[in-house]
């Protein structure tokens, strides 16, 4: 666990992104996903947990300084972003991570790119009707 953050803080923004990633992986992916792409919270490894929360929490809050204005963003924009932090995420858990974990926006399957995308606009929809 990174020091400083609390099981709860990982857990609930954490929990978000990973419901998000396997709506957007059952939604987008062609035929039957990977079971690693749809397993369930509780069973994700710790890195991948603490991933998650890391990078719901940079999506938050880059929304939150945007004062909402995220939302004139495309769905590409949101998704590229997304994916930006999410590869950060690898290299910070792996020294040298297989190719297809860090690939480039315009290397990425469709379905990746589309689950990106909804990633960050649940979370969009979910802050900016709290407003």
């Amino acid at each position: 666990m990174t020091r400083g953050r609390t099981s709860v803080q990982v857990e609930e923004p954490g929990r978000v992104f990973r419901e998000a990633w396997i709506a957007g992986v059952r939604k987008h992916y062609p035929g039957a996903p990977k079971p690693g792409y749809v397993t369930p919270w509780e069973d994700t490894p710790e890195w991948e947990r603490e991933s998650a929360a890391a990078v719901y929490e940079q999506v938050r809050q880059f929304i939150e300084v945007a004062d909402g204005a995220t939302t004139k963003l495309t769905r590409e924009q949101k998704g590229r972003f997304v994916a930006l932090c999410w590869i950060v995420q690898i290299f910070k858990h792996f020294a040298s991570p297989k190719a297809s974990y860090v690939a480039d926006w315009s290397d990425m399957p469709e379905w990746h790119q589309e689950t990106n995308s909804d990633i960050f606009e649940h979370i969009e929809q979910a802050l900016v009707s709290t407003r």
